[in-house]
């Protein structure tokens, strides 16, 4: 059931009136309180941070969107995990209906996990859309044929089909003996790189966005620019807590980019707003992860 479909069917005070707010309100009033938590499981392999270190910006996340839902502070809650094993398991849980994904991890997991996109997440400072790029030393790649015998470093390498598929499949095909490898040490995989060792490094667009900024970036080019793909994905998971307090949650997550009551929350899990989905940069993602993993 839509967003809309539900505000159209609630308390006449709010009939007609679709902004997030409205939203929000229309939703408290149907009978939520007292049900069990709902839990937003944030999962971003091998980023920065971990479970114990993240929980003070999860809890203020979750607390902040349960005052925007109306809810009690224990009604939402939230937890990161920066091993795909890690968000994998957690989101399997009976109260997991949230999930707060990388684009990979998405495409990874849609299938198994139930996941339906709702919103897309906007970091500070970023877009909701943002290329991947491929980076070796300069003069060394200029077709996929030439990374055969080669590693190809990324934060997304934990998902060959996206590597292959979203990242690169505009570029042409990977040769067979390139091997994708997950790791977060991308500084140390782009110095290798800058000493002309067979590396290549594909950056998300944070990452891409600080390449002119390293001292050895004259040694470094860029091969190949993604097409413009989206950085972080809310999800529902399907069978996961109560579907009415799940679409309820993202409406309130929707409406807290207009609340300055919850910039510090945001600030503090480094986003901007949430945002609708771009559906056609999401199916052309999915069509090109399906054509890959083929």
């Amino acid at each position: 059931m839509s967003l809309l479909t539900l505000a159209a069917r609630s308390s006449s005070g709010c009939r007609g009136l679709l902004g997030p707010a409205c939203l929000v309100a229309c939703l408290a009033l149907a009978g939520l309180a007292g049900a069990d938590p709902l839990t937003l499981v944030v999962c971003a392999p091998g980023y920065p941070g971990s479970t114990g270190e993240a929980q003070p910006a999860m809890d203020g996340l979750a607390s902040a969107a349960a005052v925007a839902a109306g809810w009690g502070r224990d009604d939402f809650r939230a937890v990161y995990f920066e091993t795909e094993e890690g968000g994998v398991a957690r989101l399997g849980e009976a109260d997991a209906g949230l999930a707060l994904v990388t684009l990979p991890f998405f495409l990874e997991h849609r299938e198994q996990l139930g996941l339906e996109p709702e919103l897309l997440a906007v970091p500070v400072g970023r877009e909701p859309l943002e290329p991947w790029v491929l980076v070796a030393a300069a003069g060394k790649v200029s077709r996929p044929a030439d990374l055969a015998g080669w590693s190809l470093v990324s934060l997304a390498g934990h998902s060959e089909p996206f590597v292959r598929g979203p990242a690169l499949a505009g570029w042409g095909a990977l040769p067979d003996g390139v091997a994708i490898t997950f790791s977060g040490a991308v500084l140390s995989s782009l110095r290798r790189a800058a000493r002309g060792e067979p590396v290549a490094v594909l950056l998300d667009g944070e990452q891409a966005a600080a390449l002119p900024e390293l001292p050895f970036a004259s040694d470094l080019a860029v091969v190949h620019r993604s097409a413009p793909l989206p950085v972080s994905v809310l999800c529902s998971v399907d069978g996961r807590g109560d579907p009415t307090r799940r679409t309820a949650a993202v409406a309130a997550l929707a409406a807290l980019g207009g609340r300055p009551d919850a910039a510090g929350a945001l600030a503090g899990v480094r986003i901007d707003r949430f945002e609708p989905v771009d559906r056609a940069a999401l199916a052309a993602a999915e069509a090109a992860f399906a054509g890959a993993a083929d």
